[in-house]
């Protein structure tokens, strides 16, 4: 028998989920909660082995009381019943340890079958919900930006100089400026490199692959 304590803030919810699954073959509903905090306690009392999820309720939301419940009773398994859909909410409550995500418009037969699915140890997600967390893996891994991308290309050519070992007069006749302006850009690229000289200037192009 799987026991099952249902944690939503619609009354009328509760009740028609707990009517409905009370004919369900192997499943009892062993208790009822209007908010996060009775849901704790009555999981203490109850030790159910699924609990349903509603996740917009007053005071502690499901994503918190998920979180809690399983630190305190990491056996349990929370299955989310939910009318939303959004990644602020959905990300975050399966990362504080919900086990399934259904939407609240699934059928009475699919919520038995994934609490079943949950004793068992089997995860279910609304086809909506695992196809947009396939779609987040999907996505290409963010490169941090390396220091020297934020360079001009002006300041670019003064560090390749700097690289050669040229001297601020050289980098001046090279690139046809003066050399308060070499030293303008060297204070700039300095910066940008988080670097203290033209000696560890030099030595970042070589690491990097811009000394020609």
């Amino acid at each position: 028998m799987v026991r099952v304590l249902l944690v939503d803030d619609h009354e009328m919810v509760r009740i028609g989920l707990a009517a409905v699954l009370g004919t369900e073959e192997g499943i009892e509903v062993v208790g009822e909660a209007g908010n996060g905090l009775d849901g704790l306690r009555l999981a203490r009392e109850y030790s159910p082995d699924v609990v349903l999820m509603d996740l917009v309720m007053d005071g502690m939301d499901g994503i918190e009381t998920t979180r809690r419940l399983m630190e305190e009773m990491p056996e349990c398994r929370v299955i989310v019943l939910t009318s939303f859909l959004d990644d602020e909410k959905m990300y975050p409550v399966i990362e504080a340890g919900a086990f399934s995500y259904l939407l609240k418009t699934s059928r009475a037969s699919e919520i038995a079958d994934a609490i079943r699915a949950a004793a068992r140890g089997q995860s279910v997600l609304e086809s909506q919900v695992a196809s947009k967390m396939m779609n987040r893996f999907r996505r290409p891994p963010q490169v941090a930006a390396q220091p020297h991308e934020d360079l001009t290309d002006r300041e670019m050519e003064v560090l390749k100089l700097i690289a050669l070992g040229k001297s601020n007069q050289e980098i001046a006749d090279d690139l046809f400026i003066g050399i308060k302006t070499v030293k303008y850009h060297l204070t700039n690229l300095f910066g940008k490199l988080s670097v203290e000289d033209r000696t560890q200037a030099a030595i970042y192009a070589h690491r990097n692959g811009l000394a020609d």
